[in-house]
């Protein structure tokens, strides 16, 4: 006759995560999300335009449409 008590082999009890832990899941969550879609993007972006140092276009910054000094 089994008893209503938990024994040894059974399985174990967990306890629920509190507020605090479940708020550490979430930014760590986000911030992996984050560093995830970064990561994706610049292996997109290098694919689709790698740098080559053959191209015949001149190589172009964030101000070339200013006209230099």
């Amino acid at each position: 006759m089994q008893s209503g008590f938990p024994d040894r082999h059974g399985p174990l009890l967990l306890k629920t995560p509190s507020h605090r832990e479940q708020a550490q899941r979430r930014t760590l969550a986000v911030l992996c999300a984050v560093a995830g879609l970064a990561l994706v993007s610049g292996v997109v972006g290098s694919l689709i335009h790698p740098t080559s140092h053959l191209s015949s276009r001149p190589a172009t910054g964030p101000f070339s449409y200013f006209p230099s000094q």
